[in-house]
């Protein structure tokens, strides 16, 4: 089981250790929040600038940081976006990533006034994707060359989940 609270100043440093390069911060955090190479104090660079941003770490009961997401309301606010989602290294493969996924969502639905978690995913970022499909996203707007990583272009894919889907999900 894990637990969610919000990202401390020491958790920083520890999430930018499992950030192993260039492109592994682009499927982490999309084209434009931090350059490489990444340290903790740019994530808390963005924690500063943006306060409407929760930055949120997933750890097991011992307290130890095993995984860590973003929330953000969208304008309008009936829409949360879900980001960073990234998992220890240590911890992948045991199924934390969905559990981190599904407290997630959970966070986002606590709001009452939220119809619908979205989130970016880049196609060839199967894992990923499978994970989100099976907890009740569904892929919404699909972005051709949305950015350019190596002379390759990769393309990302809106997925939502709608309120009632979620609660499905969860029967």
């Amino acid at each position: 089981m894990i637990r969610v609270r919000a990202l401390e100043p020491a958790d920083a440093p520890v999430v930018a250790s499992w950030i192993d390069g260039p492109e592994a911060l682009v499927i982490w955090s999309g084209k434009a929040l931090f350059t490489w190479p990444f340290d903790g104090r740019q994530l808390l660079g963005l924690r500063a600038s943006d306060p409407g941003r929760r930055l949120m770490v997933a750890t097991d009961p011992d307290g130890t940081p095993v995984g860590h997401f973003g929330l953000r309301l969208q304008p309008g606010g009936r829409s949360v976006r879900l980001g960073m989602v990234l998992v220890a290294p240590s911890a992948r493969g045991r199924g934390r990533g969905a559990a981190l996924v599904r407290a997630a969502v959970g966070a986002a639905f606590a709001d009452f006034e939220v119809e619908q978690v979205e989130l970016g995913v880049y196609a060839h970022n199967e894992r990923a994707r499978t994970i989100y499909e099976r907890l009740g996203f569904r892929e919404g707007e699909r972005h051709p060359r949305s950015v350019e990583i190596g002379g390759e272009w990769w393309t990302s894919i809106t997925m939502i989940l709608p309120r009632d889907a979620w609660h499905s999900s969860e029967s």
